[in-house]
């Protein structure tokens, strides 16, 4: 093929969402476009109960819609490639009318579980011609599960956007500012860890931003739970206003062989210029080095003990900030991402 290809891009288009964000680095490196954001069909957003029953019961109508609308932006678009991001409402019967016209479809996934997002992806899978993974044991998953060789699998990390994680600084935002923080939703091992953070480092300002917080979790750690997500540059900001980034890992969970090793926040922190203290997996230390460019926690009291001592050794945390920093910048933007998925989907033939 000469020159970039056309592709047609499927999946959530929002300020900071990992899909729009790869959607978008896509064009900047000289691809044409056209995205259906599945929100725009698929209502996903209420939170009043009887909201959510009404959403429910009309979902299956508006998913018959969203995938005929699919068809009818192919007929106008006519793209050389259609790439579905995770794909939770893409039907198979759409799958096999693009590859009935002679379109390459594939898949790019970025959660843990194959099995824990509807029956609409699993029963997908196999009709896909490659699908990318952000984790190193998607691959192993996907031949145990669904017997999809290796030849049709990809393992790309995820990154960071520079439209939307960067350095931000800001006045008048105080609400943001704090001693360490956690962004992202609840989970009990995220609790677990947190909690203990809270209990045994009382005089610390700590932020917890994120979906499940403010229900399950009482006491110490009560104090320190926001009660909103904080989504693109909002986002930004909040990791540019904590003085320590703490990155946990959600577990394994059903269908999946393994629980996060690296995650989108391993880039987001990073690549927005903030202090990350990371789990620490054999995998974040091959993007990043301990104690040159993250900081790296095994247990929760390891974590504790070196929250206080980066607060109390603040050259040194800057240090590691600045060069963590740069290394992204260097190396893990959405633009590097999209270059390798490219140059995967030539050397497959798709392209």
């Amino acid at each position: 093929m000469e020159g970039k290809p056309k592709i047609l891009c499927i999946g959530e288009e929002w300020k900071g969402s990992n899909s729009s964000g790869l959607f978008y680095a896509l064009s900047r490196i000289g691809c044409i476009t056209n995205i259906v954001n599945e929100l725009r069909y698929i209502s996903l957003a209420a939170t009043a109960f009887q909201a959510k029953l009404f959403n429910r019961a009309i979902r299956p109508f508006q998913i018959v819609d969203f995938n005929y609308r699919l068809m009818s932006e192919t007929t106008v678009f006519q793209p050389d490639l259609v790439l579905v991001y995770k794909g939770a409402f893409v039907k198979p019967e759409t799958i096999v009318y693009w590859k009935n016209l002679g379109i390459p479809v594939v898949n790019f996934f970025p959660d843990v579980s194959f099995m824990a997002h509807g029956n609409f992806i699993p029963d997908c899978l196999i009709h896909y011609d490659h699908i990318f993974t952000t984790k190193s044991f998607g691959a192993d998953d996907l031949k145990l599960n669904f017997e999809i060789g290796n030849h049709k699998i990809s393992f790309i990390p995820h990154g960071f956007d520079p439209m939307v994680h960067r350095i931000i600084k800001q006045d008048g935002v105080e609400k943001f500012a704090c001693d360490a923080s956690f962004i992202g939703g609840y989970t009990p091992h995220k609790y677990d860890y947190l909690s203990q953070l809270a209990e045994r480092s009382p005089g610390i300002s700590l932020k917890i931003w994120g979906n499940g917080w403010r229900d399950k979790c009482q006491g110490t750690i009560g104090k320190s739970i926001q009660g909103l997500p904080i989504m693109g540059d909002l986002y930004a900001l909040g990791i540019n206003s904590s003085r320590i980034n703490i990155a946990l890992l959600s577990e394994q969970v059903k269908g999946a062989s393994s629980g996060d090793n690296i995650t989108s926040r391993t880039f987001h922190i990073p690549g927005s210029g903030g202090f990350m203290l990371h789990e620490r997996t054999d995998e974040v230390l091959q993007y990043f080095e301990e104690n040159e460019e993250v900081a790296c926690f095994s247990s929760a009291g390891e974590m504790i003990e070196k929250v206080d001592f980066y607060l109390n050794h603040e050259s040194e945390r800057l240090r590691i900030q600045k060069k963590g920093y740069e290394k992204a910048l260097n190396a893990y933007s959405l633009d590097n991402t999209a270059q390798m998925l490219l140059s995967v989907l030539t050397k497959r033939g798709l392209i």
